[in-house]
């Protein structure tokens, strides 16, 4: 009895140091990932592959596994003091939006590919709004966003890193510029507002001429024209208003007069 009381005391405690090995070895044999991320593996520091998603098993000791996010990452610039191609002093600020495609060169190829993309983003910036006047800056920012994306995503190739899109938010000018381009906008509204004025009254004149070449050419026209004018006139105010009447409206009354006097004397 006291032989087989050994042999379970041993096979028991057997299973439990089993128990505790595995207990401790399975957490680091074995990795779980999401459908958004990929683990680049290294056995003994070589690198093996990209893995996931799903479940990875590992070598305990032996094998290591790098996490990559494979979202779409959107990090700030922060703002950059620049000095445009006018010379114009200028804080500007940006945003990126970048993700990795291929996870074992984000990994291998550079430390810390976020830092990486961060400071290549704002040696970017600077190095193309310098190129650029106020004016371009202000005027074709969609221009501007491209020719940033195209240069950044350039660099950060090798790295496998995409980015997407860089947008320029916010151009922030001196008190003073703004006070010049205030003083320049409202120069440009008064210049298109005499501009229209003389425009106006170029066409007035020129109908007013047409008109009075019509008139010219029918005398029935010109009295018309003078009879409305009595109408309105005599509708917008009530008193006495003198006109001189053109003989040739009376004309035809005195001949029609005449015409009846020499019937009455013969």
């Amino acid at each position: 009895m006291e032989a087989i009381a050994g042999l379970l005391f041993n096979l028991a405690s057997v299973i439990i140091a089993a128990v505790v090995i595995l207990t401790m070895i399975l957490p680091s044999a074995v990795r779980i990932l999401k459908e958004y991320e990929r683990g680049v593996m290294f056995r003994l520091g070589r690198l093996q592959g990209v893995k996931g998603p799903g479940i990875i098993l590992m070598i305990p000791l032996v094998d290591r596994i790098v996490r990559v996010d494979l979202r779409t990452v959107t990090m700030d610039v922060p703002p950059q003091e620049v000095i445009t191609r006018d010379n114009v002093p200028v804080k500007v600020n940006a945003v990126v939006y970048f993700r990795i495609m291929d996870p074992a060169n984000a990994v291998v190829e550079v430390e810390n590919f976020v830092a990486a993309t961060s400071l290549i983003a704002q040696t970017t910036l600077r190095s193309i709004l310098g190129q650029s006047d106020l004016d371009e800056l202000l005027a074709q920012r969609e221009k501007i966003n491209a020719l940033l994306q195209k240069i950044i995503d350039e660099q950060t190739d090798p790295w496998g890193v995409k980015v997407s899109i860089v947008e320029v938010k916010d151009v922030e000018i001196p008190q003073g510029m703004q006070r010049a381009m205030a003083r320049q906008a409202e120069a440009e509204r008064e210049r298109r507002a005499k501009v229209i004025n003389a425009e106006g009254e170029f066409q007035a004149a020129e109908k007013l001429g047409m008109a009075a070449d019509i008139i010219s050419r029918k005398p029935a026209a010109l009295q018309l024209r003078f009879l409305q004018s009595l109408v309105d006139v005599a509708a917008e105010r009530n008193s006495t208003i003198i006109f001189p009447v053109p003989i040739d409206l009376l004309r035809p009354f005195l001949r029609a007069y005449e015409e009846g006097e020499s019937k009455d004397k013969g």
